[in-house]
């Protein structure tokens, strides 16, 4: 309640680097998505972070083939403050992934400083125990490695990673 008036959150923002997009992404994306009348998948453009391994074409091209059957979710990419696109989104509120107790206390930081900013404010939602061990730096090492990484990323991530680790494999 706010002021005493029911709010009905209508649009949120779920926002990372997706670097690349994992199923525990995708899981947060499809609850986040029936939590909604809209869920906007935000791709970070962080100057500040290392250079990503996938080019933000890449990263939007695997989160909209993997959220392809979703109707009411929207991929998009933004710079600057968090606070700031969502305010321009007129969401109210931001969805962030917890998969472990660490998580939280990175994000509680933040999350109080986005409401500061935004006055939106932020829901966790936890991970599912089968991905709570997944992170995109992981997946990405055990993948360029060699490894098998199938059950962690969706089919159209998968895809676009074979692509990726032939194109390093032909330098």
């Amino acid at each position: 309640m706010t002021n005493g008036k029911l709010l009905r959150v209508t649009r949120a923002v779920y926002p990372g680097s997706f670097d690349p997009p994992t199923n525990g992404h995708l899981d947060v994306i499809e609850r986040a998505a029936r939590c909604f009348g809209e869920l906007v998948v935000a791709i970070v453009v962080n100057p500040q972070k290392r250079a990503p391994m996938f080019s933000l074409e890449e990263r939007e091209k695997m989160l909209t083939a993997s959220v392809a059957g979703l109707d009411n979710v929207r991929v998009e990419h933004f710079r600057g403050l968090l606070a700031d696109y969502v305010r321009a989104a007129q969401a109210d509120v931001i969805v962030k992934g917890l998969r472990v107790i660490s998580d939280f206390e990175s994000e509680m930081s933040a999350a109080l400083m986005n409401r500061s900013l935004s006055d939106a404010d932020t829901l966790f939602l936890m991970s599912d125990q089968r991905y709570s061990f997944v992170s995109s730096s992981l997946v990405k090492e055990v993948f360029f490695l060699g490894g098998d990484v199938a059950a962690f990323v969706p089919e159209p991530v998968l895809r676009v990673m074979a692509e990726k680790r032939t194109h390093l494999q032909r330098r």
